[in-house]
């Protein structure tokens, strides 16, 4: 398991996440999908708990809705990163990197899974 983020890069403009939404999506595309909607920290407003093929998985929203941080399997990093940019507005920029900044990739509206992981690993 390893730590990754989907942030917007630039001004938000007031937009944050639907966590109805995502919440709907994360239960479509995981098994197991718990829900703990008690305040951690900044970055941890809002945190799902999933199961996967890979392992266990979570993701945690940042309060105001601009950054999702995972902690999952690459793989499910990377569906995750689709997910959240299919519920962002398009002219949002968003950015895929890992904790260490390995990479740092701008997510496209019509990003799939499989450009996603081509993006990471050409440099």
């Amino acid at each position: 398991m390893a730590t990754f983020m989907v942030l917007v890069d630039g001004e938000a403009s007031g937009w944050g996440a639907d966590r109805e939404a995502l919440t709907a999506a994360i239960r479509d595309g995981w098994a197991g999908v718990e829900t703990d909607s008690t305040p951690r920290s900044e970055a941890r407003s809002y945190c799902w708990s999933f199961e996967s093929e890979d392992g266990p998985g979570e993701a945690y929203l940042h309060e105001d809705g601009t950054c999702l941080f995972l902690d999952s399997s690459e793989s499910d990093a990377v569906r995750l990163a689709v997910v959240f940019r299919r519920l962002t507005p398009g002219d949002l920029d968003l950015v895929f990197c890992d904790e260490g900044y390995n990479f740092d990739v701008r997510l496209r509206s019509d990003v799939t899974d499989a450009e996603l992981i081509e993006l990471m690993t050409t440099d």
